[in-house]
């Protein structure tokens, strides 16, 4: 089968032919790769700026959806033929933080263990899975929407931390790639209307149009004259899209007293930003971080159930699809901004 793999300590990223995986373990699940999505967390990695398998070269791909082609004795949940979801996450179920209902923040799970950032994932025909890391997806979900069901979980993991998000609120978005465009969807799904987009990226904010939200777009420019043009220009949330420090930084000024600042774009781990905790405290000013999903991906087939084609049509949300053997022309386009997300297509 063809796989694109990455060996971190040249960071080489390449496309070989390698063995089928097998089914070795009772709990073992092998799945036909329909979909395959690139995470802005790839591109941390490709370019070393995020923590990955360093031991051995690896299969990426950690958002994946297909076709059950084999399962272990053990399996008894899935049968072949079943359309499947992944949940690329595990964890340790031993620890504290898995006891109290954290995984995410488990020590040897959660992130130091994902499929397809230290185990094998679905940048390749075929992926092996552990049981309990698979949904088995409803009828009416299509495996294009299915494709998304990873970042989706992390979205409703990110709106649990971050709510209440009442109907009235001003928020803004910064950041204008696939996260950013599914924060725009579920907001307006969930009755929003009084919402800003700050994108530098003019071919971005010209796609948010077709999602027909109705929503302001501003570049991080005009953002910043309606600020010094009005002291009272600021918003109740802000959810970061970016990972980009400097919008960060400025997304702080930006808070009403008693703002929320949502942090869920990943930024380089040297990437540093500045606070005033004069603001923070005057202003009683929440901060907080997303990490991965957290038993989150039963919300989120429920988010793909009530959005649909109306909000998760690949082309108004600027996602393009590509073969696994023009991955690199997949990656040059994403890091234009030419797209909001790459996925291939098998």
């Amino acid at each position: 089968m063809e796989a694109v793999r990455f060996t971190e300590k040249n960071l080489k990223l390449e496309l070989v032919q390698i063995p089928i995986p097998q089914v070795a373990t009772p709990t073992d699940v092998l799945i036909k790769v329909a979909f395959s999505g690139i995470c802005g967390t790839d591109l941390h990695i490709i370019q070393g700026e995020f923590p990955c398998n360093r031991d051995t070269t690896f299969t990426l791909g950690h958002e994946f959806c297909g076709t059950v082609t084999d399962i272990g004795s053990a399996v008894t949940t899935l049968q072949k033929g079943d359309r499947v979801a992944v949940n690329p996450n595990s964890s340790c179920m031993c620890c504290h933080f898995c006891w109290s209902g954290k995984p995410q923040l488990c020590p040897t799970g959660g992130i130091r263990n994902t499929i397809g950032i230290f185990r094998n994932g679905g940048w390749a025909n075929y992926a092996l899975v552990p049981v309990d890391q698979v949904l088995k997806l409803k009828d009416n979900i299509t495996l294009e929407q299915a494709a998304l069901t990873e970042p989706l979980s992390c979205l409703a993991h990110g709106w649990n931390i971050i709510s209440p998000v009442t109907v009235g609120m001003k928020i803004l978005v910064t950041g204008a790639g696939i996260i950013g465009n599914l924060w725009l969807c579920v907001l307006h799904l969930q009755g929003h209307r009084n919402v800003t987009v700050s994108e530098p990226n003019l071919a971005r904010l010209e796609l948010i149009k077709k999602l027909n939200t109705g929503f302001t777009l501003l570049t991080p420019d005009q953002l910043k004259k309606n600020q010094a043009a009005d002291p009272n220009y600021l918003f109740d949330l802000v959810i970061d899209c970016s990972g980009y420090a400097p919008a960060i930084e400025h997304a702080v000024t930006l808070l009403e007293r008693g703002g929320k600042l949502c942090c869920f774009g990943v930024a380089p781990p040297h990437a540093e930003i500045k606070i005033k905790p004069f603001d923070i405290f005057m202003k009683e000013l929440k901060i907080v971080g997303v990490l991965t999903n957290c038993f989150t991906c039963p919300n989120s087939l429920g988010l793909i159930e009530a959005m649909g084609d109306r909000y998760l049509n690949f082309k108004n949300l600027g996602i393009g699809t590509f073969r696994l053997d023009q991955y690199q022309t997949a990656l040059d386009l994403l890091k234009k901004g030419a797209i909001a997300k790459a996925v291939f297509k098998f």
